[in-house]
């Protein structure tokens, strides 16, 4: 045999790539490539659509107020002569902060709480059950209203709210997650091979409760953008004249009977849509990160 033929130890390892996993899931569901195609949408209005808008979103002109959806004005204008278009369009950017911004402080807090919780059990297990069905028992909306309406009705502060209802939802399923595995033969294989507690914890068991809790965050990033929205509408949430979904609603509400519907339609319109795409990506986010479907 040659010197030069490499045997099977020797070859290069074979390199599939994150983006070529991630590739292979959109072309095996449609439907989440449309999400995926959405949410990249979303995305840039929320990078770009600042710079690209024909108006500014807090320009007023009382000349031009409540004037219907025309080619100069896409989505018509409010009651102030305001661009309801670039007005929708800015606001993305405040939506999609707010929502990622809470449902990542609620993933880190409860991903850790619940995989202690699941993992050693004991004391702090029921501690953890405790805070968790006393922040249960409240209506979650009702609760962030509370917190909201506590601490200020800042941007901050409806994003800790929103955290904060949004933690027993991942706390509880990580716990059930990682104690289902926590007994598993890739889990005492780890500690035989010399893993501590927190790395076993890490990187042998929590990946593999990855799957659903990334439907949880789809949902959640929908809920959380229902939520400030819902904050807004009643007076809790961001403050006007910043443009912000759930405040263009309220304010366009007022206008419906009068025959203005355009003012309540498209910012409704618009918020429905970023819901809609959230949900879609849960299970192309749970194929993405589940260690099962890499090849």
């Amino acid at each position: 045999m040659a010197k030069d033929t490499l045997t099977a130890a020797e070859a290069p390892p074979r390199r599939d790539g994150t983006l070529a996993h991630i590739g292979h899931v959109l072309r095996e569901n449609p439907v989440t490539m449309l999400a995926f195609a959405m949410l990249g949408f979303f995305l840039g209005c929320a990078l770009l659509g600042p710079v690209l808008v024909p108006y500014d979103p807090l320009a007023t002109e009382a000349a031009r107020a409540l004037e219907p959806p025309s080619f100069e004005h896409w989505f018509g204008t409010d009651n102030l002569g305001r661009d309801v278009f670039s007005r929708v369009i800015v606001a993305t950017r405040l939506d999609l902060t707010i929502s990622v911004a809470a449902v990542a402080l609620s993933f880190a807090f409860g991903s850790v709480l619940g995989g202690m919780a699941g993992y050693w059990g004991g004391w702090i297990d029921a501690v953890l059950n405790r805070c968790l069905d006393t922040i249960m028992a409240f209506p979650l909306f009702v609760l962030a209203m509370g917190v909201v309406a506590a601490l200020g009705n800042t941007v901050e502060n409806i994003i800790y709210a929103t955290a904060i209802i949004n933690i027993p939802f991942y706390a509880r399923l990580v716990r059930a997650e990682v104690n289902i595995r926590r007994n598993a033969g890739f889990a005492r294989a780890a500690r035989l091979a010399g893993n501590g507690d927190l790395r076993v914890l890490a990187v042998h068991i929590f990946p593999n409760a990855l799957p659903p809790m990334m439907v949880q965050v789809s949902l959640n990033l929908g809920w959380a953008i229902l939520n400030a929205a819902g904050l807004s509408f009643i007076g809790l949430g961001v403050r006007p004249p910043t443009p912000e979904w759930g405040i263009m609603v309220a304010e366009g509400a007022n206008f419906i009977v009068s025959g203005e519907w355009w003012l309540a339609v498209f910012p409704g319109l618009w918020l429905m849509l970023a819901v809609f795409t959230f949900n879609l990506l849960g299970d192309g986010l749970r194929d993405i990160v589940d260690p099962r479907k890499r090849t």
